[in-house]
């Protein structure tokens, strides 16, 4: 069976199904657009189900493993065990994508990550559970990322059409940001009054969630088991990439933004124990308040559309590492809460225009595996994670997060001033 949408195609399945395809409008008015799409709206709210175990994981985990352990080095070996499977498998992920219906694909990669929090929670709350558990869980959550992320992604264009990509994967980021608001806060405080367990109990209930809200969305975009094998659309997808100079610039330039964005968020424990002396409720609202800005950033570039985009990913970057230059010098825990604003601000843009434009540069049959390799590049992050770490465990975690902002902030003004085709990506 075979399956070929894109935006035009999708408008004539609503209109077969009596759903009215409301007509873009401009200004302010368009920040909401792609809500028009009933399947988009199912989507987005599956999407906040999951990005909420999501952001609580980024405070629970990180600090569950430090209190086990007191080792900087051990969270960056567990960023690496979670990052490494993405690494290998994400190309398979995008072969997968290409191939197979893409709900299916979110329905299997929700439940297993279900099954996954399930399987912390119950140690935790038996008190036996020890470093290992979270490392095997780490490395069975990347897997699972690995394989469903770029179905997750590749999805978008199918639901809204072509037209609309940028707005979509904003207000995908928007969601994603109202998650990084409450959900850490909320993690925190459960945390510091019902233990970690009854966060990983909370997880598992939402991602149940989010795989129920996929069941609905329609069969869209190919679905195709034959052709070729893995390794062969492996190929096919890297020779695409390598002579799409557009979205191989994209991704290169991503690549270096994340590895040296990244490790501070897997760091924030050791600041707020070691450096700002405060407790885990604290910890919780110092990444929640980051989804402040990165909620305004979102809501701008979900109304602003396609124009200048790559001057304005570039300038996100500097943002970001400027922000996190500060982050790193404070040792004020509401001076670095109100630096989380900016980081949140730069961070949505970087992620969100990065997303945006490999998506719009490549062709329908290509995206999945595209996607794969834009995935992939986070579990690269792991490597400079795990260095981050063993580097903050030898000379500080200030010392560490401000080199990388540093080491950003220049690459970022170089690539502006220097290569106009990322400039004038539109």
């Amino acid at each position: 069976m075979s399956y070929t949408t894109s935006g035009p195609s999708l408008a004539r399945i609503e209109t077969e199904q009596n759903i009215a395809v409301i007509t873009p409008p401009g200004g302010w008015r368009a920040t909401f657009t792609s809500f028009s799409h009933p399947s988009y709206r199912l989507y987005w709210a599956s999407s906040m189900c999951q990005m909420a175990p999501m952001s609580m994981q980024l405070v629970v985990q990180s600090l569950l493993l430090y209190r086990l352990t007191g080792s900087a080095a051990m969270l960056g070996v567990m960023a690496l065990a979670q990052s490494l499977p993405m690494l290998v498998f994400s190309l398979f992920g995008g072969v997968i994508a290409d191939r197979v219906q893409k709900k299916y694909v979110l329905i299997f990669g929700q439940v297993a990550s279900m099954l996954a929090a399930l399987a912390l929670a119950i140690p935790i709350m038996l008190d036996t559970v020890t470093w290992v558990h979270l490392m095997v869980i780490s490395v069975v959550k990347g897997l699972i990322w690995a394989l469903m992320m770029p179905s997750r992604q590749a999805i978008i264009p199918e639901l809204v059409g072509q037209d609309s990509v940028t707005n979509a994967v904003s207000l995908n980021t928007a969601g994603m940001n109202i998650n990084r608001l409450v959900a850490p806060a909320i993690a925190g405080f459960m945390v510091a009054w019902w233990g970690f367990a009854s966060v990983y109990y909370a997880m598992a209930l939402l991602y149940l969630m989010a795989a129920v809200l996929v069941v609905p969305l329609p069969k869209v975009g190919s679905m195709s088991l034959k052709g070729g094998g893995a390794l062969q659309s492996i190929k096919e997808g890297a020779i695409y990439v390598r002579d799409n100079t557009t979205v191989l610039w994209v991704l290169s330039v991503t690549l270096f933004m994340v590895l040296l964005s990244m490790p501070y968020m897997t760091l924030l424990p050791i600041f707020t124990e070691d450096v700002l002396k405060v407790g885990p409720d604290s910890l919780g609202v110092l990444v929640s308040i980051s989804g402040v800005g990165a909620l305004i950033g979102s809501v701008i570039l979900a109304a602003r559309g396609d124009n200048k985009r790559g001057a304005v990913l570039m300038i996100s970057a500097i943002i970001l590492g400027i922000a996190l230059l500060l982050f790193a010098l404070s040792s004020n825990y509401l001076f670095s809460l109100a630096v989380m604003i900016p980081i949140g601000l730069g961070q949505t843009g970087r992620m969100t225009l990065s997303n945006a434009l490999v998506m719009s540069y490549t062709e329908d049959q290509y995206r999945g595996r595209v996607m794969s390799i834009y995935m992939m590049e986070f579990g690269l992050t792991s490597f400079s994670v795990f260095f981050a770490g063993i580097l903050a465990q030898i000379a500080g975690v200030q010392w560490t997060v401000g080199v990388t902002a540093v080491l950003m902030i220049v690459m970022c003004i170089g690539i502006l001033v220097a290569v106009p085709r990322i400039r004038k990506l539109q």
